[in-house]
């Protein structure tokens, strides 16, 4: 009973918290659990305990005892630093804390039972008073966050074959406040002259303010200004587990384990790409920096027609947003364990992420409040609609993983790696706001056994720095550090 209440109070904590984190191959993080991610993230073919559920469920046949319960806090702080024109914009998102919580069962050839992990994401803070604002002065951030509830089950086939597979409810949440310049802003807009080199806006919104600039009411573009100065894109909330756009679903998992002999053993799995709903909120908003005729913010439009004279107004409309499609992709993994001695064991995984299935562009619909519920200007977008696109076009990943660990004594475990992948996104689309750019890993840990029933596990992970330019000429240089701490207790 006892052990079960420890349960239900773990489990209960790894909901409630559910982190925005950033992680670090691609939007993954390099390892689940420390055990595993102290040594590059291997984890196909040897017991990493309950972390089995985010890696080859199948392993958690090669549990020992009756069962087993871990709870974990792990951190990801990365330092991200954009450049551009002599400017320097730092992110101050530099901590990001991630709970989990595992509970396993075993009985004869049957281990299943129960966790709570973050699957990863990605996030960053600029301050309003850098270039990342495009002169609006208003703070840009990014927040990505997903979770998994997780049933898993493994069934031992014989004494060498093991398979397994999970069920796992996915959910995910997102903030984003972004902002764009005038110019990047028309470029999206195919009808007002933009070339869509980095995406697209269209919609009954977008054909509106066309109309308000064809009418005179809005500043034509020209050599020396346009219709917009900048334009800001608004979805966040204020908590530090939580995200204000949010959507939920399914996916899945299976696996398997096969001893080739008393050392060596290889295993497999595959992870589904998930089926998340929209993420969906009604707490958004529009904002564009629009240069107004002066007729038009004096009354005298209607009769006086155009002043030629315009006057910048913010123009704040509010609404529902949907970001359309967001997925985690599917994922195929392989690897091999051995044990050279009793002291050392050594393993290697291969992975494959199918970021491109999923990560073509980022699509958001906002659509906005009935005019009566807008101010101002705002009340002529009342109930339009805006359907903005980012291409983002990300490859396929592929990640080398290799780790040793050394049993030093009875208590004392020593364990280390290397994870090497390549970049999935391609420069010309890589956004400051969503820089998963990083590559290499150096991975240490340490594992302690406290008693016969329960251990702690610490990892530690060096992410070197890497620099990309995006093809508006933004450079940005991501590095920085993550590490796990986990609880164990065996029955």
């Amino acid at each position: 009973m006892k052990i079960k209440k420890i349960v239900t109070t773990l489990f209960a904590a790894g909901v409630l918290a559910s982190p925005l984190a950033y992680a670090t191959n691609g939007m993954n993080l390099a390892g689940y659990g420390p055990v595993s991610e102290s040594m590059g993230g291997v984890s196909m073919a040897f017991d990493v305990g309950t972390a089995a559920v985010m890696n080859n469920p199948a392993t958690l046949g090669l549990m020992s005892g009756s069962g087993r319960v871990d709870g974990a806090l792990g951190i990801l702080a990365p330092r991200i630093t954009s450049k551009v024109g002599g400017m320097t914009a730092e992110s101050n998102a530099k901590a990001f804390f991630m709970p989990a919580v595992g509970y396993v069962t075993k009985s004869d050839k049957m281990a299943y039972g129960v966790a709570v992990f973050s699957q990863g994401g990605m996030g960053t803070e600029y301050e309003g008073n850098t270039f990342m604002s495009a002169g609006s002065g208003k703070k840009t951030r990014s927040e990505v966050g997903v979770g998994r509830l997780i049933a898993p089950l493994a069934y031992q086939v014989d004494d060498k074959f093991t398979v397994g597979g999970s069920l796992d409810f996915v959910w995910a949440q997102m903030d984003l406040k972004m902002a764009l310049s005038g110019q990047q802003f028309g470029d999206m807009v195919a009808g007002m002259g933009g070339s869509q080199t980095f995406g697209e806006a269209s919609g009954s919104m977008i054909d509106g303010f066309g109309a308000m600039v064809m009418g005179g009411m809005l500043q034509a573009p020209s050599a020396t200004g346009g219709p917009v100065n900048w334009g800001y894109f608004d979805f966040s909330d204020s908590g530090k587990f939580t995200g204000q756009a949010k959507g939920s679903g399914m996916a899945g998992k299976i696996g398997f384990v096969y001893k080739i002999d008393s050392k060596f053993s290889i295993g497999g799995s595959y992870h589904s790409k998930t089926s998340l709903s929209d993420l969906k909120t009604s707490g958004a908003s529009i904002t564009m920096d629009a240069n107004v005729d002066n007729n038009v913010l004096n009354g005298t439009y209607t009769t006086a027609g155009m002043a030629g004279a315009y006057t910048a107004v913010p123009v704040a409309v509010t609404g529902s947003i949907a970001v359309k499609n967001f997925q985690w992709p599917d994922t195929y993994g392989f690897g091999m364990a051995y044990q050279a001695s009793e002291q050392l064991m050594v393993a290697v995984d291969y992975k494959r992420i199918g970021w491109k299935n999923v990560m073509k562009d980022f699509k958001m619909t906002f659509t906005a409040d009935a005019a009566s519920a807008q101010s101002g200007l705002a009340q002529g977008f009342g109930g339009t609609v805006m359907d903005a696109v980012l291409y983002q076009n990300w490859a396929d990943q592929n990640v080398f993983e290799v780790g040793v660990a050394y049993k030093m004594d009875e208590a004392l475990t020593l364990r280390g790696g290397l994870n090497m992948a390549n970049n999935p996104v391609p420069d010309k689309y890589m956004n400051p706001l969503f820089p998963a750019i990083a590559r290499n890993h150096v991975t240490l840990g340490v594992g302690y056994a406290l008693s016969n029933v329960s251990s702690v596990d610490f990892s530690y992970v060096y992410v070197p720095k890497i620099t990309a330019t995006g093809g508006s000429g933004v450079s940005t240089e991501f590095g920085g550090y993550s590490g796990q701490l986990m609880y164990s207790y065996r029955m």
